[in-house]
């Protein structure tokens, strides 16, 4: 579509930007006045650039960072690189590139588009979890969690890829098959350092209360974390072919007043597979059902809506509560990591028993509650507290990622490699495979691992796993506040003056396990005494994804992504920044839509061609006109504090629509400006240049509001009859109800709908409705 612009957005976009960087305007001080940290999840730099997504998040945070400026506050707006990852890797392994190289190019084309879009970041702080400079206090970090006891090596079963020989994670397997190859996947049993962040699940619950963050988003957390509160109830177990009552298997119930309705148990893969392999002879389909149940990922044995399977074992138990001998299945949608990996199933009083035992034929019976003390009194169960919420698994055998800073010793075991000597740095290699046992592809470099014990200096090794990619971002925030302190991660004042971060944004998908960590990592180096506050977001708000034109994600394989830079250049930064705010709430998933992005563009023409044409008045004509831009203003101000940026937006169109050709007077034109430079502020400071105003529209303060403007003299009012509307009429927003039903009832198509019939009430509400009821 051809469009005539009103200005050239290539032109002014890199003029300003320049302007801006020279002035320095975007740094924040370290100390001063008010301040105000708002905080973006640092993206990771993928190789195919910036995501049409990235910007909905960030313009919406600058348009806040931006306003907070003008409000007088001492903003922090950082940006950095969450730049160890997945992809690098297989990038490096595929084509023997070293992933340094491959990150560092990365790097230099999000910055480019990031600046393109004239985010108000702080530049100057930008950090890199790559970089030595910051991974050596991520290694700090760790070995305080290790000198705490938190860390620890304990045997943990991980994805193994048969073909590749390689150690996966979760998210590379589907299906059972591995993500790369498409061959098949095992479980192995596989010693992994641990972090104990099961030791802070109350916490992590509890302080959930003390922090702003949506309701969805505090849901999230607690249901990931799962606590249960419950029984643990002994059931006896006969074994085909073995002594009666030689076995027994806990199960864990949050039910334990619903044991008599208990028709058969469900244990995990996981304990059937424990069960065989000490001994028990499981009946071929009950060992091919547990091969199969483990290979699959627990997200996907449990995902919702998935139908159930399972298989009988042919063992038998012994309900306690009745005596009641009833069968024991085995169904992957019991999870070995949670509970005691068994449970009763009451599919009288629960819906997932009721399916599978509909399903497979199972008894349901109606029996009698009983209280708990009752049931624990019978059966000798115990009461005991469950988390879903697991250690956290902090190995990976890779070599794109932290090394762990410990080294093996003989005599003193694992030992921690002294703060001096950190970082250890992760060593440029030639070959980016593990070892044929899976091992780091470090475990091949001698010179690497063949070190001193540094406590006795005997000959030791040093660990060759790598840490997780949600080590680095775990604490970046922190890193953010004193970037360049080689001395400490950040010097204790510093934190205190910015700590905690007043917003924090991310996608949905981050309101889990990020969020989760982070929180954690935080409250850790609090109790050390490391950082001054436990919780370290004080608000935590979410963005919805922004979708294809048909509402489907985008892909590169269904050719429908939205690449930033074409639009950038073909329709200007500031259109790009309104649209994508525009486009709906911004909690919600929103799809594309290039004319919605055409008429922001127009609207920005608009906006221009004012200002171009725009000539002080003679007269003035403040009151009048100031009726008009006040509420605008003030709606556009209150709808920022509010995430409602596409209102927002619309506010901006209303009021110049509202304007029409009327002459604003110079003072009502630069509040204007100043309202919609957090938007788009390349026309802004374009059109400030052009009213003949000096310096950057960044430096002036943020309007006040005239309570005498914002007084509507009239208002359009909706006019009911029995809940149905017939007409409008205009009216004080404050008349009273005997005015506004006498306006009403002169209405002529209210008088036709109430002609002949007797109204039983009227529904008033001042300046937004009346309703009359009749017979």
């Amino acid at each position: 579509m051809i469009l005539t612009m009103a200005y050239n957005h290539q032109e002014i976009e890199k003029k300003w930007q320049q302007r801006w960087e020279a002035a320095g305007i975007f740094h924040a001080k370290d100390f001063g006045e008010k301040k105000f940290y708002c905080l973006i999840e640092f993206p990771y730099p993928s190789g195919a650039g910036l995501h049409i997504g990235h910007p909905r998040s960030y313009t919406a945070l600058d348009v806040v960072a931006r306003k907070r400026r003008h409000q007088g506050m001492n903003v922090l707006y950082p940006i950095g690189w969450d730049a160890f990852g997945l992809p690098t890797e297989n990038y490096a392994i595929k084509t023997g590139r070293k992933p340094q190289d491959v990150t560092l190019e990365n790097v230099a084309t999000f910055k480019r588009q990031l600046q393109s879009l004239g985010l108000s970041f702080d530049w100057s702080r930008e950090v890199d979890t790559t970089d030595p400079a910051y991974y050596q206090w991520t290694q700090w970090m760790f070995l305080q969690f290790f000198k705490a006891g938190l860390a620890y090596k304990a045997k943990q079963a991980i994805n193994w890829c048969l073909s590749c020989k390689i150690g996966l994670a979760n998210e590379e397997v589907v299906n059972g098959k591995c993500e790369r190859c498409g061959g098949d996947t095992e479980k192995r049993e596989k010693e992994q350092w641990m972090i104990a962040i099961t030791k802070y699940a109350d916490r992590l619950l509890d302080d959930l209360d003390t922090v702003d963050y949506l309701e969805k988003i505090k849901a999230s957390q607690r249901h990931w974390i799962g606590k249960s509160e419950g029984v643990e109830i002994g059931f006896l177990l006969r074994v085909p072919g073995q002594e009666a009552s030689k076995h027994s298997v806990q199960v864990f119930t949050t039910r334990a007043d619903t044991i008599f309705g208990a028709t058969f148990l469900v244990i995990s893969p996981e304990i059937a597979k424990k069960w065989i392999d000490v001994g028990w002879a499981a009946p071929e389909p009950v060992r091919e059902y547990v091969d199969v149940s483990l290979a699959r990922a627990e997200m996907d044995r449990t995902a919702e809506g998935r139908e159930k399977t399972g298989v009988d074992t042919g063992v038998l138990a012994i309900n306690p509560a009745n005596g009641k001998e009833i069968p024991v299945w085995v169904a992957d949608y019991v999870l070995g990591s949670y509970g005691t990996g068994a449970i009763m199933a009451v599919p009288q009083h629960d819906e997932r028993d009721r399916a599978f035992a509909q399903k497979f034929g199972l008894p349901i019976v109606d029996e009698p509650l009983v209280p708990i003390d009752e049931v624990i009194l019978k059966v000798g169960g115990k009461k005991t507290v469950k988390y879903k919420l697991r250690d956290w698994v902090f190995s990976r055998q890779r070599y794109w990622g932290e090394p762990i800073p410990l080294v093996w010793c003989e005599v003193h075991g694992w030992v921690a490699v002294p703060d001096e000597s950190l970082p250890v740095v992760l060593p440029e290699i030639e070959k980016y495979e593990p070892t044929d046992s899976g091992e780091s592809p470090l475990a091949s470099i001698e010179s690497f691992v063949n070190t001193v014990c540094p406590t006795c200096g005997a000959p030791a090794k040093r660990e060759t796993d790598t840490m997780p990619n949600w080590a680095g971002s775990s604490w970046y925030f922190l890193r953010y506040i004193d970037a360049h302190n080689d001395a400490v991660f950040a010097a204790p004042d510093k934190l205190k003056y910015w700590m905690p971060v007043d917003l924090y944004n991310g996608g949905n998908e981050h309101t889990t396990l990020h969020l989760l960590y982070s929180r954690f990592w935080n409250k850790f180096l609090f109790d050390q005494g490391h950082v001054p506050t436990s919780e370290p977001y004080a608000r935590r708000h979410s963005h919805g994804l922004v979708l294809a034109s048909d509402g489907t994600k985008m892909s590169k394989s269904k050719g429908n992504v939205v690449n930033p830079d074409e639009i950038v250049s073909e329709y200007g930064a500031d259109a790009l920044r309104m649209y994508i705010l525009f486009m709906g709430p911004f909690e919600e998933p929103v799809p594309w839509s290039l004319n919605g992005l055409i008429g922001v563009r127009r609207f920005l023409d608009k906006v221009v061609k004012y200002v171009t044409q725009w000539r002080e008045p003679s007269v003035d004509p403040g009151f009048s006109l100031g009726k008009i831009v006040e509420p605008h203003l003030k709606k556009i101000s209150d709808d920022i504090e509010a995430f409602k940026f596409n209102t927002a937006v619309a506010a901006f169109m209303t009021l110049m629509n509202d304007v029409g050709d009327q002459s604003l007077t110079r003072e009502q034109l630069k509040r204007v400006l100043i309202v919609l430079c957090p938007f788009a502020p390349h026309v802004a400071n374009e059109c400030w240049e052009v009213i003949g105003e000096k310096g950057l529209v960044e430096q002036q303060p943020w309007p006040t509001f005239d309570e005498a403007l914002l007084v509507r003299d009239s208002v359009e009012m909706a006019v009911q009859v029995n809940g149905k509307a017939r007409s409008t009429i205009t009216i004080a927003p404050d008349a009273d109800e005997a005015t506004a039903r006498a306006a009403a009832f002169l209405n002529e198509n209210v008088a036709k709908h109430l002609e002949g019939k007797e109204i039983v009430k009227v529904i008033y509400v001042p300046g937004r409705i009346l309703n009359v009821v009749t017979k």
